[in-house]
């Protein structure tokens, strides 16, 4: 196991979590439905546990916990608002915007399972689990678009 790859691998993932808890705010926001709120902080809590673990995760092994979004998550962000503006914080948008951040969460999950010999076994727990919790998010987040699409 590296320890600059672990920790490179799990800050990866903090900043993932990042940009789903910033682009879980910006939903909020944008939602009027009391229903879809209450769904939406809900994914946020998610990722700010995730953030605590992995954080965590990351002083056990030395090193300094990234904070911030990526660039990507910014775009993100900007083009829920901009898409929220032209379709009046319709659901069935803001829900679609949302699976598109899950699959990109997904996505860096992945990725950070690509290189497990970099990991140690508990590190891979940690992400397996956290992983398991974001796909059962997407899958809300898609059963509620495909919901509000027909």
């Amino acid at each position: 196991m590296d320890n600059h790859k672990s920790i490179s691998i799990l800050n990866e993932l903090i900043i993932i979590n990042n940009d789903r808890v910033e682009g879980y705010k910006t939903a909020y926001i944008e939602a009027e439905e009391t229903d879809l709120k209450i769904l939406l902080e809900g994914f946020q809590e998610t990722s700010e546990k995730n953030i605590v673990a992995l954080s965590g995760a990351v002083r056990h092994l030395g090193g300094e916990v990234e904070e911030g979004t990526r660039a990507t998550g910014k775009f993100f962000r900007f083009w829920m608002d901009f898409k929220a503006t032209l379709t009046g914080n319709n659901r069935g948008t803001i829900l679609d915007s949302c699976e598109f951040g899950e699959d990109k969460a997904l996505e860096a999950y992945e990725t950070a399972l690509d290189d497990k010999e970099a990991l140690a076994p508990d590190h891979i727990g940690l992400i397996l689990a956290q992983q398991a919790a974001i796909r059962a998010d997407h899958d809300k987040v898609k059963a509620l678009r495909d919901e509000a699409m027909e």
